[in-house]
Formats: structure tokens, sequence, C-alpha cells
């Protein structure tokens, strides 16, 4: 029903290309489109009719021309019926975003990533720990705090979306040969490069909006780390270590938050606060980098997953007990006090060790769900400086009673 029937059959060995003719689903009448296919994991072919082979999904590495589908490998096993298994891999319109938006916008949505929040989370939970660190030093006023929050909170909205764009403009040739990205709207053709380009424009207007409410020292400061953001795409392609790029520019809000809320930077918190951002961005997106080791691996993309293989746990131990040590050294520069050292510290540390015991590397579900959970780790570190700053308010409160009765 789905399929024409498969061509050109060769002897199944790895890396091995095929031909195949491939209908596309939903019973739309569109022609059959050729395309070659080379996949990781392959069976031995059947010596049997066309009829009697049957499709299983696998991992898709490279493919002349694709569209909003995945195709899957055969097998002599078959699946129930070739229904079910096509239904796992036609993309679900169940987002939010086709209920809400006009039809026209949703590609740009998709594009600036507004379905999947996680990445705004990670780019503004830093930003919250040097406000917050800051507020605590010096005693801020909570409206100054909470507006503060807010401003970053737009910000990364605004910038997380403008990075995806980037990435996606950069990645549209490499997005169409992995099956995870394959329905991104470059990629697919849902939204051209020009357009992108209009959006992308749009999204900084709206980000340097945002960014000139600061003082001049945070301007600045804020605006070098565009070209970190514009050059994180290239670095899949030059070196095993794009997650440390990554880390470079998701954390510049630790070094942000705390000027934008003083107006100078107290290098002796923010850099070991920065440096404990990188480390937990190495272990998170080393964990979302597994989900597309066997395509990156087949395409020439590279990354630490790769990289660190079968020693990916170690690696990720090492990197987590720099995060700790690190916000403990800011912990220290800071005087925090015993909420701090309890919650952000110990508690992140028992948290990522958590995650590190029980992720399945080779378990793609797996790996996304640690990797969303990592909300969590940025929301163990903010909970405990503002449990610090608690703490702090009412020791300050009893001493002055104590002060009056004497």
């Amino acid at each position: 029903m789905f399929l024409s029937r498969l061509r050109n059959l060769k002897a199944s060995k790895p890396y091995n290309f095929k031909i195949f003719r491939v209908a596309l689903l939903d019973n739309k009448k569109i022609p059959c489109t050729t395309c070659s296919y080379s996949f990781i994991y392959t069976r031995k072919l059947r010596n049997s009719s066309n009829s009697n082979l049957y499709l299983r999904l696998s991992h898709v590495i490279r493919a002349q021309r694709i569209s909003h589908w995945q195709i899957a490998t055969y097998s002599s096993t078959a699946p129930s019926t070739v229904e079910e298994t096509f239904k796992k891999n036609v993309p679900e319109r169940s987002s939010w975003l086709y209920t809400y938006l006009p039809p026209k916008l949703v590609p740009y949505a998709l594009l600036a990533r507004l379905d999947k929040p996680i990445g705004t989370w990670l780019l503004y939970l830093p930003c919250t720990w040097s406000i917050t660190m800051a507020t605590y030093h010096a005693q801020l006023p909570v409206s100054q705090t909470i507006y503060m929050l807010t401003l970053f909170g737009v910000g990364a909205f605004i910038m997380r979306g403008a990075g995806c764009t980037i990435n996606d403009l950069w990645d549209k040739k490499i997005d169409k040969l992995v099956e995870r990205t394959q329905n991104r709207p470059i990629a697919s053709g849902a939204v051209t490069p020009f357009q992108a380009i209009t959006f992308l424009g749009l999204q900084l207007s709206a980000g340097l909006t945002v960014l000139t409410q600061l003082n001049y020292y945070s301007i600045i400061l804020g605006a070098t780390s565009l070209s970190i953001v514009s050059i994180y795409p290239l670095m899949k392609r030059v070196t095993f270590w794009p997650q440390l790029y990554l880390g470079l520019a998701f954390n510049w809000g630790a070094l942000l938050g705390w000027p934008a809320m003083i107006g100078n930077n107290e290098w002796s918190v923010t850099l070991p606060l920065y440096f404990a951002g990188i480390c937990w961005t190495l272990v998170y997106d080393t964990i979302y980098a597994h989900q597309d080791k066997g395509f990156d691996s087949a395409i020439g993309v590279k990354s630490t997953a790769l990289l660190f293989g079968d020693n990916t746990r170690l690696w990720l131990s090492f990197f987590s007990g720099s995060m700790v040590t690190f916000l403990f050294i800011a912990g220290q520069m800071n005087d925090h006090n015993w909420p701090f050292y309890s919650i952000s510290v110990l508690g992140t540390g028992i948290h990522l060790a958590w995650q590190l015991r029980t992720v399945n590397f080779d378990d793609v579900v797996d790996c996304d769900r640690k990797f969303r959970n990592n909300k969590w780790v940025g929301v163990l570190v903010l909970s405990g400086i503002l449990a610090d700053i608690a703490w702090k308010v009412v020791n300050n409160d009893q001493s002055t009673n104590v002060s009056e009765i004497d």
C-alpha cells in the first residue's frame, strides 16, 4: 500500500548502498523518488521475492533526496504490519503549534524550536545563577532581581531561537542526512534559506532590543557572545569537541548576569560559575549527541559522543565532578552559606550521579529523557542560591532585632 517494489537488491553488509523506489505516505498521489541510502546496521537478505521482504526501522545514513518521512531497513522478520512500522516514522502533528498558530507561522515557530523549550531553559538557567549570586553578594532589592530575571528570560527565549536558526542554516545539508533532523523546516524545504535569514534578522533585532536595556558594560560583554554563537555549527565539522563550544556559548549568561545587576564583573565568582556551566553542557550535550552517533559517524560529523565512545560514562563523571567543584569554588568566592552547599553543590552532584548511573547511551529514548532532565540540574543550582538568599535575610533580621534589644 505504501511502498513500491524494492529494486536492485544487493548482498547486505555494513555501509552497503542500496537503491529503493519508495512512495510517500498518507495515500498522496506523488511520484516515487529514487533514493540512495547507506545503512549502519543491515541484515542478510533472504533469497525470496520482493513481496516477502519486510521493512524494519533502522538508521538511515545517507540520502540523495529525502522528504518529510524516513525509510526503514528491511529484514527477514516481519513487523505486525508495514503500516504500523511507518506510523512510527511519520512525524506526529500533535504539537500545540499546529493548534494555536496560523499554518504560515508554524514553520518559523518550529525553526525557533518553540515546541522544544528545553533549549531555552538550558540557556536561561546559568543567567539566573549569576543574577541571584549578585543579589546575594550585594543584598539587592527583590524587585530589581525579578526585573532582571524576567529580562534575561525574554532574551534567552529570543536568542535560543536565533541560535537554532543559525544552526539550521549552516546544517541544512547535514540535517537531510540524519533521521532525527530531516523534518526541520530548512532541511525539509518548508522554509527557504532566504526566508530563514530574514527571520534571523528579526530575531537578532529583538535580541538587541533586550540587550540595550542593560548597562554599557553588559551590552559590550553580551555582544561578544555572538561570534561564538555564529561559529558553533561549524565546529562539528572540524573538531570532536563541538559540545565544548556550545558550552562557551550557552553559559555566557553566567558572565553577564552579575554585571547586569551591579555594573562590573566579579571574575573570581563568575568565571568558576561559567566553567561549571561549560562542564554541565559537556555532560548533557554529550548524552544528547549519543542519539545521532551512528549517523554522525557515517557522514563525518564529529562529537564528544564519538570521541569518548565506550568511555563516555567515565568522561562525563569527570565533567560532573568538575562542575560540582567549580560551583563550590564560586560559592566560596561569594561567601555562601550551608543552603548553597547542601542544595546547589551536594544536590547537583547527587542528581548528576543518578543520571550517569542510569543512562543508557544506546537507547535514543533514554538519552533524550536524560538530556531533558538536565533542566532540573540547573533548577537545583538556582534553588540553592535562592535558599541561601532567604537564609541570609532571616539571619540579618534576627541580628537587627537583637541589636535593637541591646
